[in-house]
């Protein structure tokens, strides 16, 4: 696992995908219900604006969540998200695809690899896609299972643990560094660019 920040930066430049999963990472995993089934679920502002953002970097971003939930595809279809997969990695329902199946379908679609993709999960069923791009990222309140992940045990990257907690500002926390990063890079080529021409 890593908090290393210029890390981060550093793998920003392959970053050409952003994926998160909803319920305590978008939320802080609390789900309410009535005896009508699930009624409410609270967002964060700041990650909304994080992702829209992200989009118009040109950075594709998509959730990728177990539930079926009308509240996600709402939320997903306000913030004009490109990507939203429903029922994805769910154990309740072994035979939908994984959310490592789904990210892969919209890479092929993207043309892009894993390794292209910066992924926040929080729970067993983002392990097995958190191990396989580019940028696996976590909340605090993460599984320790998540939070273990690394190259030592087969992961293509260390975990980067955010230091904010779900529903509360994590995925702004990562996407904020991604663009930081983005626009760092792109100083950096114009700076060696413009001294060529000199």
């Amino acid at each position: 696992m890593t908090n290393n920040k210029s890390q981060i930066i550093n793998h920003k430049s392959s970053v050409k995908l952003f994926l998160t999963d909803v319920d305590g990472c978008l939320t802080d995993g609390g789900m309410y219900y009535s005896a009508e089934g699930e009624t409410l679920k609270r967002f964060c502002v700041y990650d909304g604006m994080g992702m829209v953002c992200l989009q118009q970097a040109g950075i594709p971003c998509g959730i990728l969540t177990s539930e079926q939930s009308q509240i996600v595809k709402a939320r997903a279809e306000k913030l004009k998200l490109q990507f939203l997969y429903l029922g994805v990695g769910s154990r309740v329902n072994p035979g939908c695809l994984t959310k490592k199946q789904a990210a892969q379908e919209i890479c092929t679609r993207l043309g892009i690899t894993l390794h292209d993709v910066c992924y926040v999960g929080d729970d067993i069923n983002d392990i097995d896609l958190l191990s396989a791009v580019g940028l696996p990222c976590c909340p605090p309140n993460a599984r320790p299972e998540v939070k273990a992940i690394s190259k030592a045990y087969g992961a293509q990257a260390d975990i980067h643990i955010l230091n904010t907690p779900g529903g509360q500002g994590a995925i702004r926390e990562i996407t904020d560094l991604i663009l930081s990063a983005s626009n760092t890079t792109s100083t950096l080529k114009r700076d060696k660019n413009e001294t060529k021409t000199r």
